[in-house]
């Protein structure tokens, strides 16, 4: 099927090279900056966790307190690591002194500069060990167990409470379930920190943790065990926390994060340069993790017409993709998203959803891309419902998606309950097995209403990536270019948290992660800075 619509492949390179001119400008506008988000990761990857007496994370409390002294822009791990070679502790105990108030970091002594470069290479590869142990463990179980055959199916647990949310999570694997993604509490991507530990309550979700992340592996991997496969487990890499996310979730071998450069700006109003500075250290974690990333290109069909807007999806598409190369993420792990949102009253609409979706096939051969079901016109007839999700299975399988979002009949409604679940899956199983490989035995008719659809769509996006690429991202968002949402480059939430580097900046975990993911780490101060700022 990847070569059924005749489209013009000069067209294609011109909106890859479009959207890599576009993703390349705003990393050399951004790559002298960083974030608090980013100095937390830094600082987890270091081998720092856990709270202080007033339950605030150690992250913070040492980044909050070199931001009082006006000293975060050397980056955390320049302080941190000093203060672990000067008082011979590790960086978890410099983290406790300070959270006790008994050790400033400011007023240390700068030990030796090389002293201070070999251990912080040191203590940077001995947190990436661990995730390189994940992914070689999941690598062994996928070998040992096997796994679900692609679209994989993919479901959502959400109640709030994470010791259910596992209850419900192996439910899913024993009706069918590949991936299980726990809905995160509504609000989470909005606060700036990460909460800690085992949590019970949430609204629509259940809170990100790291301790929430490890007691959902355990339980998928005990049910994984049972049911003779590989059990995926999904959360979401985004909001004002976005790295950290990323860092516990590939210290805890998660394996999907829904993780999109630009879906915070438009739909969670945060600040565009906070994002897109966050997006690409995760994606670096990521990457390495053998993490696959869900973009969000969906969502633009919920505040735009999915006729009307459908090139937006894919200009977003080929913009997301070029910044995950940029982070050394490679093509196989880029679940770029779309979605089944036509009006279900349109005639043909079947139609025009099946030439977007073997359009973003044949674009983007190699990702597992992410397909997302009706949502905005589920109406609460269930029986129609579940016909809709039967034609969006069919449209799936017959373009060879990687990712399938079950809908469910009950979307208008409430959130599901386990049988519904059941129903969705069943659903795609009987569609999934009947229809394997119809897709081998069709042929497009040659200009015809799929083909011209499809010609249509990507004319559409290759003109607007040339005018993003013309006018700037930035100034294409403030503009609404993207989801019908406007947003100022100096607006949104979390702006407070992004700073200029400083000639003297030092980052560890920047430096080895771009080597050992094949990227060159030319930016100088991020490597081998020339040492502390004078005091």
């Amino acid at each position: 099927m990847r070569e059924k619509l005749r489209l013009d492949q000069g067209q294609i390179d011109r909106g890859r090279k479009a959207a890599a001119r576009i993703a390349a400008d705003v990393n050399r506008e951004l790559e002298k900056k960083t974030t608090v988000a980013v100095e937390r990761t830094v600082l987890r990857l270091l081998g720092i966790d856990g709270v202080d007496t007033e339950g605030v994370p150690l992250p913070n409390v040492v980044v909050d307190h070199l931001l009082e002294q006006g000293r975060l822009s050397a980056g955390a791990a320049s302080w941190v690591v000093n203060a672990a070679l000067h008082e011979n502790i590790t960086p978890q105990q410099v983290a406790e002194r300070v959270a006790a108030g008994s050790l400033s970091l400011t007023e240390i002594p700068q030990v030796e500069w090389a002293s201070l470069l070999r251990e912080g290479e040191r203590l940077a590869a001995q947190g990436l060990e661990r995730i390189a142990a994940n992914r070689r463990e999941r690598e062994e179980q996928i070998r040992r167990l096997g796994e679900g055959r692609k679209p994989y199916l993919y479901v959502i647990v959400a109640t709030g409470d994470i010791y259910e949310d596992i209850i419900q999570g192996k439910s899913a694997a024993r009706q069918g379930a590949d991936i299980v993604a726990v809905i995160r509490s509504t609000g989470q991507s909005l606060i700036d920190y990460v909460p800690y530990g085992a949590t019970r309550e949430g609204f629509g979700g259940t809170y990100a943790t790291q301790e929430n992340f490890r007691l959902m592996r355990q339980g998928l991997d005990e049910v994984g065990e049972e049911v003779g496969r590989y059990i995926r487990l999904c959360n979401y890499c985004s909001g004002l926390c976005m790295p950290e996310i990323a860092a516990m979730g590939a210290m805890e071998r998660l394996d999907v994060m829904l993780n999109d450069a630009l879906y915070g700006i438009l739909f969670r109003d945060i600040n565009m340069q906070r994002t897109l500075i966050d997006q690409a250290f995760s994606r670096l974690i990521n990457g390495y993790a053998g993490i696959m990333i869900n973009t969000g290109e969906d969502n633009y069909l919920t505040t735009a017409d999915a006729v009307e807007a459908a090139h937006t999806v894919l200009a977003s598409q080929f913009i997301n993709e070029q910044f995950a190369l940029l982070a050394g993420l490679p093509p196989e792990q880029m679940g770029l998203g779309h979605a089944f949102e036509i009006n279900p009253e349109l005639e043909d609409g079947f139609l025009l959803e099946l030439a977007q979706a073997q359009l973003s096939r044949q674009i983007f051969p190699e990702a597992p891309l992410k397909y997302m079901p009706p949502t905005k016109h589920m109406t609460g007839n269930i029986f129609k419902g579940h016909v809709q999700d039967a034609m969006f299975n069919l449209v799936s399988i017959l373009t060879g998606q990687g990712v399938q979002l079950l809908g469910m009949m009950t979307e208008a409604m409430h959130t599901p309950h386990i049988h519904d679940r059941k129903l969705a899956i069943e659903n795609a199983q009987y569609i999934f097995n009947n229809a394997r490989h119809l897709g081998e035995e069709i042929q497009f008719v040659s200009g015809g209403r799929v083909e011209a659809r499809a010609r249509e769509v990507l004319d559409r996006a290759v003109g607007m990536l040339e005018e993003v690429e013309r006018i700037g991202l930035f100034t294409a968002l403030e503009r609404g270019m993207l989801a019908d949402v406007k947003r100022s480059p100096t607006g949104g939430k979390g702006l407070s948290g992004v700073l200029e580097k400083d000639e003297n900046y030092y980052n560890p975990l920047e430096a080895e992660l771009k080597r050992r993911v094949g990227l060159d780490p030319r930016e100088e101060g991020s490597v081998h800075g020339r040492g502390l700022p004078t005091r």
